[in-house]
């Protein structure tokens, strides 16, 4: 067994950017799991009187690893203890909050405080006139666990800090990053956080836009044609990237 995947679905009022879908591939926290995983099947019955067997992984549904022994489905379902609490996505000692916990840890520095509070499930301002060269870089950085219940605030939190700042910041930030943050610096001029600003405020200069292009070009075919429409020309010279 090497990936447990958890199918918690949309829950309106709970706790915000947890993913309606996430794995669990810590061999430690498999262990966890596998420990407290019933024997048979847990019937949820209905006010009705229906019984729904749809917590056992045979009823589970379409899954894209349906016939893959290392993948094991939980579906959005009833759940026994002491597995309920140990997958409770608000409890602090659950593992969705080890995941949250571990990524904020991987956080940079400078944005290590407001990931923390992300993670706690606080909505927090993202912090202003920090290098956003490092928010590029956290966003396009390669997870361990990619696909684990902290997959949504990866994706959620870097975005918040880069949206909110302006575009003469986001500029100089694209000459300062690395090559992860490059890519992640394309995927947010191509995206509808910065394509929906005022075309006064979608203006780079020259050097910067072609160096979005040009990745985009060899890396991200996908976003090239968004930002030669979108990403417009300022006067400003050539920039180098450092």
């Amino acid at each position: 067994m090497e990936c447990v995947r958890v199918h918690d679905g949309e829950v309106p009022d709970g706790r915000p950017h947890h993913p309606a879908t996430y794995e669990i591939r810590g061999p430690q926290e498999l262990a966890e799991v596998l420990a407290v995983w019933p024997d048979e099947p847990v019937a949820a019955h209905s006010d009705a009187g229906f019984v729904c067997m749809c917590w056992d992984p045979a009823h589970a549904g379409p899954s894209r690893d349906a016939h893959d022994p290392r993948v094991r489905e939980l579906p959005d379902a009833v759940r026994p203890q002491p597995l309920a609490r140990l997958l409770d996505r608000d409890s602090p000692d659950g593992i969705p909050a080890r995941h949250r916990a571990r990524w904020a840890a991987a956080a940079p520095g400078v944005l290590r405080g407001y990931a923390e509070a992300m993670a706690r499930g606080e909505e927090t301002r993202p912090p202003t006139g920090i290098a956003l060269a490092a928010a590029f870089t956290w966003r396009g950085a390669v997870r361990e666990h990619p696909l684990d219940a902290a997959s949504l605030l990866a994706e959620v939190a870097p975005l918040r800090v880069l949206a909110a700042a302006p575009t003469a910041e986001l500029a100089r930030a694209v000459c300062e990053t690395d090559g992860d943050g490059l890519d992640a610096a394309v995927r947010f001029f191509a995206s509808e956080e910065f394509t929906a600003r005022h075309p006064k405020h979608r203006r780079v200069p020259d050097g910067v836009r072609d160096v979005l292009l040009r990745y985009a070009r060899s890396r991200r075919p996908g976003d090239l044609a968004v930002l030669e429409r979108r990403l417009l020309r300022a006067p400003g010279g050539r920039v180098r990237r450092s």
